[in-house]
């Protein structure tokens, strides 16, 4: 059955349906209305832009980094905020949100059974999988066994219709009564805030997995985007995110934007999150530079003589190869010093030395390999 068979075939769901359609519909009509005919307060727009954020992160630091991938371990109270939170968001469950995620990771790409493929084409990856009910998006929570343990997910599995119904009606009214404009805040604080807040997520479904960069990996279509990082609370980054899933961070850059990271960071300080989960730099280096290569390799097979660039590669790959083995002997040491329960030998062992020289030479043949390719492009065009 082709796809397009199958978009025709699947029955359609009403319920994501008929939400997508109201909250597009009140905002293209009723809040520019609104706006011109009365006006909106200043409050109402702060909150609509603090709400996006607070939901947002909900989403982004709750369903998708703690519940989805396990990156890290929060309180209680951490996790009520991001259960209440993520509810706002109108995204389903978080047993039913991380169960289609982690099938996502799982068979990136795959047309029958990525619930949100990008293959499929931007609509389907943006909305169209869930305004019908096709197969590859069915809710198996046999993946999700670790999440039923959790109390707060199952209250929030259990409640989720007047939680989610309080936080979108709830709170926009109780603000508007507090700030003297009922419609206006539930206008912008409700709808319109619930109307970014979707496209904001399923950007990273869609955008995401179609335009950018990809230093990391090129098995998957996912990429790396500097811009849908700063719309997305960091989720942007997400060429990393798809090779590296348990990372509690997706920029790992200082300057990269990605608040979701710092928020975490930020609870991990005051006590509210802990066992924050990071890929070693080594790691991280290591497949960019194996990405390198590959471009390098790709590039250098589609031109004509090329012996003096193929022969300085193949000397660099030898060099990759030689760092990878001496690394991965010492990190198996490093391993089996922690299992004698010798940290303190460790921390102050040569082989820790020799382990972050290994890193620093890793960093250095990136450089090389850029240096390389540049002065072969600059060989064509002289």
């Amino acid at each position: 059955m082709t796809d397009k068979a199958q978009q025709t075939k699947a029955p359609v769901n009403w319920t994501a349906t008929i939400m997508f359609i109201l909250t597009t519909l009140v905002v293209a009509i009723a809040v520019p209305w609104y706006g011109i005919a009365h006006g909106f307060n200043t409050s109402a727009w702060v909150s609509a832009v603090v709400l996006i954020f607070i939901t947002g992160t909900a989403i982004t630091g709750g369903y998708h980094r703690l519940w989805s991938h396990n990156s890290f371990d929060a309180h209680p109270l951490l996790r009520l905020w991001f259960a209440l939170w993520g509810a706002a968001a109108l995204q389903n469950t978080i047993l039913d949100w991380c169960s289609g995620h982690r099938v996502h990771h799982r068979h990136c790409d795959d047309l029958e059974k990525d619930p949100y493929s990008a293959k499929r084409g931007f609509w389907f990856s943006h909305m169209g999988w869930m305004i019908r009910d096709y197969p590859s998006s069915r809710v198996d929570f046999a993946n999700v066994k670790n999440l039923q343990k959790d109390p707060i997910v199952m209250w929030q599995y259990k409640y989720y219709v007047p939680i989610a119904m309080g936080m979108n009606f709830g709170v926009p009214i109780l603000l508007g009564l507090i700030f003297g404009d009922v419609w206006g805040m539930l206008l912008l604080a409700g709808f319109f805030r619930l109307f970014i807040t979707h496209h904001v997520t399923f950007f990273i479904n869609s955008l995401a997995h179609m335009w950018g960069s990809q230093p990391y990996t090129d098995e998957n279509t996912a990429r790396d985007n500097h811009f849908l990082a700063f719309f997305t609370h960091g989720e942007g980054y997400h060429n990393f995110h798809h090779i590296f899933q348990n990372d509690y961070r997706n920029g790992i850059k200082w300057y990269h934007w990605d608040p979701t990271k710092w928020i975490i960071k930020g609870a991990s300080m005051v006590g509210l999150a802990s066992n924050l989960r990071t890929v070693p730099d080594f790691k991280i280096r290591r497949a960019m530079v194996k990405m390198q290569f590959k471009r390098a390799q790709a590039k250098l097979a589609k031109a004509e003589n090329t012996e003096k660039w193929s022969e300085l590669l193949e000397k660099e790959y030898d060099k990759f190869h030689h760092l990878l083995n001496e690394w991965t002997e010492q990190h198996t040491e490093k391993l089996e010093e922690a299992r004698k329960h010798l940290q303190e030998k460790w921390e102050n062992a040569s082989v820790r030395v020799r382990y972050h020289e290994l890193e620093e030479q890793l960093k250095q043949q990136s450089l090389r390999l850029k240096m390389i390719m540049a002065d072969y492009r600059a060989s064509l065009a002289g």
